[in-house]
């Protein structure tokens, strides 16, 4: 139940911020997760340590002012093996390592940062 709450309140909080950023539509960025060993939603951890580490690095990043659109809609997943992992596209390398940040500031330890920097097109 606390897994659906998250994923239908992660759901209604990507919705507002799509609607206040159109540019925020990572869509056409997220081409690595088709790849066959590519970390993705469906590999997060269900235990309650992992959901409850989730959700205090969702609420660093979604607090943050200095942080776009973008950034607040980064994909944050823990597999069963521990690492946490940050994908998606933020506007700069501020942004990166902000979220990084907020990742070591909710106690996670083994951060493996793959998130990448939007490109001017």
């Amino acid at each position: 139940m606390n897994k659906l709450i998250i994923f239908l309140a992660s759901a209604v909080l990507a919705g507002n911020l799509y609607a206040a950023d159109p540019d925020a539509d990572n869509t056409g960025n997220n081409e690595r997760d088709r790849k066959e060993n590519a970390i993705t939603s469906t590999d997060q951890s269900n235990s309650p340590e992992a959901i409850e580490m989730v959700a205090k690095i969702r609420k660093l990043v979604v607090a943050d002012e200095n942080l776009s659109a973008n950034a607040k809609n980064v994909k944050i997943i823990i597999t069963e093996e521990g690492p946490v992992y940050l994908r998606g596209v933020v506007n700069s390398d501020a942004e990166k390592k902000a979220v990084a940040t907020h990742a070591k500031q909710a106690g996670a330890m083994n951060i493996k940062n793959e998130l990448t920097i939007k490109t001017e097109s």
